[in-house]
């Protein structure tokens, strides 16, 4: 009698405990046949990970799905037109963007040498960075087809207009962009993208 006991307890124990591991655990597990996961983190790290918000150890209920907690039916437009949406634990999620910027265009394509015309260059600081940014969004508003390139060549802040294969090309938006008021803009030689 005393073995079946000690037996039974032993049953009991080893199917809570089993239960109980934690997702870290339940990640790191070995299987024949299959890759391993070894995960090193703080213990900061491995309480927030696995423990629930009321600090009680991950079990059985992470395998549950959560259910939501009013029963009323909403529409699929009044969930989008959530502004902060929230998970599980009442945290707020970082919302989705509406609109998708399309003011940057990616050329592809490959590099030959050519011109562009620089409007701008200054220095290394953020008033000339935000000067470089914001003559090139003027310059995409009157020339939506035209490239613009604003980026930090060291050590300033450089905004460049257009791939132009010959002088000429580029010598025509000099005229127009000093004609906008940007007297500085000259032409210069580089490499350039050119579209496959």
């Amino acid at each position: 009698m005393r073995q079946l006991i000690s037996i039974l307890t032993l049953c009991i124990g080893i199917s809570l405990n089993a239960d109980a591991q934690t997702f870290t655990q339940r990640i790191q597990k070995r299987v024949a046949g299959q890759g391993s996961v070894t995960i090193h983190q703080d213990s900061v790290i491995d309480q927030l990970v696995n423990t629930t918000p009321l600090g009680i150890k991950t079990s059985t209920q992470t395998n549950k799905p959560s259910q939501p907690s009013s029963t009323s039916q909403t529409s699929p437009t009044s969930q989008a037109n959530k502004t902060t949406p929230t998970n599980s634990y009442s945290q707020p999620i970082a919302s989705i963007p509406d609109t998708v910027d399309t003011s940057k265009k990616i050329i592809r394509g490959y590099k030959i040498n050519g011109y562009r015309v620089q409007a701008f260059a200054g220095g290394n600081s953020r008033a000339d960075r935000q000067k470089a940014e914001r003559i090139g969004n003027d310059i995409k508003s009157h020339y939506t087809n035209v490239p613009v390139y604003v980026h930090f060549y060291s050590p300033r802040w450089i905004c460049r207009v257009g791939n132009y294969r010959t002088y000429e090309e580029a010598h025509q938006m000099l005229v127009s962009l000093r004609n906008m008021g940007y007297s500085q803009a000259t032409i210069v030689k580089g490499k350039i993208t050119v579209q496959y």
